[in-house]
């Protein structure tokens, strides 16, 4: 129920009240403003007495002349205590609302009613009132069926997310929730708000987090508005709750208090579960490890039959995000995730005809996955250390161990170290331009064979041999022997 307005009152069919001039004219605002009383008085200066936000009645008694230029000086004091409206009792003390008292309103935009003589200025005063107690009344019965819709919607099995979407239908605004990292990680309506605007948002969710005190905060972003408020205690902050606008009455907030309330103890709980949730799984993937499923299949119930794969998300994946995506995908699939904090990642195991809900995951997400090649739960820990291996040799979405693997254990080896040392140990040769090395790689691809490998080069043989001897020497290497040809052509691989 809105609030009481000076256009409802005018609207009441009992009281007869009569909006004098054109109303096209008059500023909107002044008859859809909140009015808060309505008062009568016939001095001549009645402002020092009046309260904000109301509307006044008078007789005219006050006007000794309704042709004097008192009027004017009446209603500009009016405006500047910002009446919204004046009410004239005609038939009292002048049959008629004077002329100079219409075009002085018209003129300062105060809406202008007449009250006719068998309306009792009580009456109106009286059927004011009785709508304000009726919109507190409704107003009060509002925020307790609220209350009671926010319980029901958090005993629902994603309780929080229930409880922010029911809050945003309750007030008709948009609803959001960043968690401590200023991540939106729910809203209602979805897509509600613009892209710039959640990203500004994000960004004053992290300040206030950041700040460590509990605070609610209004923020304007271009014609829209939004109220902050933060979730937990001081200094544990869990997150903020933004609402899509800046007025909230005392029953709405209260009902915001309330959600807050609960949202915060929420989180925490969740956080303690989570925690506790990690452990386990630490302790799960601990004794597969060992190459042994017995507790695992005791502490999971059912684990993917072998031969499995084994995949392991890159450090900085967000398991708060993929645990709920994992739950809705791998229906159907035969598979487990162990969520074990961020020393040891999320870990994930799943039947080897299943593979693919791994490249789904990294291509949703954005994230790299190292995945291994099929193995039984005797050699887990081998397929573990694969999808680390293949995790660590870059690359993009879901890395497969067999597709590293394939690359030789040159590329294996090639890390950025080994890459540093084999250019520092040809620096000697690439000091007077890459001839020298193409020849020496041309001369190994060529078996170490001067007669084919100085054709394939267009040179003579025995240039070619000055060559092979000249890098000898720069080397340090004695390139006739095996050996010191295998380490060059690893050193030309690696560089």
């Amino acid at each position: 129920m809105d609030q009481p307005t000076l256009r409802a009152l005018l609207g009441r069919r009992d009281l007869g009240l009569r909006l004098v001039g054109d109303e096209s004219r008059l500023p909107a605002e002044n008859l859809d403003r909140p009015l808060r009383w309505v008062h009568s008085s016939d001095l001549p200066d009645p402002t020092p007495f009046l309260a904000d936000d109301l509307a006044l009645l008078t007789t005219g008694s006050q006007f000794v002349d309704e042709h004097a230029d008192d009027i004017e000086a009446y209603v500009t004091r009016l405006a500047d205590r910002e009446v919204i409206g004046l009410g004239f009792g005609t038939g009292v003390q002048r049959p008629h609302i004077p002329e100079r008292l219409v075009g002085a309103c018209a003129g300062a935009g105060i809406p202008l009613f007449e009250v006719p003589y068998d309306t009792p200025f009580i009456a109106i005063a009286r059927a004011h009132a009785e709508a304000i107690a009726a919109q507190s009344y409704a107003r009060r019965t509002w925020a307790l069926d609220a209350q009671h819709a926010l319980a029901i919607a958090a005993l629902r099995p994603e309780g929080l997310e229930s409880t922010l979407t029911e809050l945003a239908r309750r007030l008709g605004h948009w609803v959001g929730m960043f968690d401590a990292t200023g991540v939106l990680v729910h809203e209602h309506p979805q897509r509600g708000v613009a892209t710039e605007a959640v990203d500004a948002l994000a960004v004053r969710a992290t300040e206030l987090i950041s700040r460590g005190g509990q605070a609610g905060q209004s923020l304007t972003l271009g014609a829209d508005s939004f109220t902050l408020f933060t979730l937990g205690r001081t200094p544990h902050l869990r997150g903020v709750i933004c609402i899509g606008t800046a007025a909230l009455d005392a029953e709405s907030r209260a009902v915001v208090t309330s959600v807050i309330a609960m949202a915060g103890l929420a989180m925490e709980q969740n956080e303690r579960l989570t925690a506790a949730y990690r452990r386990l799984h630490a302790q799960v993937l601990a004794s597969l490890l060992l190459d042994d499923p017995t507790l695992a299949r005791h502490v999971l119930g059912t684990i993917p039959p072998p031969p499995v794969t084994v995949a392991i998300a890159e450090a900085d994946a967000p398991a708060d995000a993929i645990a709920p995506w994992w739950e809705r995908r791998r229906a159907g699939h035969r598979a487990v995730l162990l969520d074990t904090g961020p020393d040891a990642g999320i870990v994930m195991v799943a039947t080897a005809d299943d593979g693919t809900l791994f490249d789904d995951l990294a291509a949703d997400f954005g994230i790299r996955i190292g995945v291994s090649a099929p193995e039984d739960y005797a050699a887990f820990s081998r397929a573990h250390a694969q999808a680390s291996a293949a995790l660590t040799h870059g690359g993009s979405g879901a890395v497969r161990y067999a597709d590293t693997a394939a690359t030789g254990i040159l590329g294996a080896l090639a890390t950025d170290e080994a890459r540093l040392m084999a250019q520092s140990r040809l620096a000697p040769l690439r000091a007077d331009g890459r001839e020298l090395e193409r020849s020496l790689r041309t001369w190994l691809e060529h078996d170490a064979r001067f007669e084919s490998a100085a054709a394939a080069l267009g040179i003579h043989r025995h240039t070619l041999r000055s060559r092979v001897a000249e890098a000898s020497r720069l080397l340090d290497l004695d390139l006739s022997s095996f050996p010191a040809r295998a380490e060059l052509w690893a050193l030309l691989q690696t560089a």
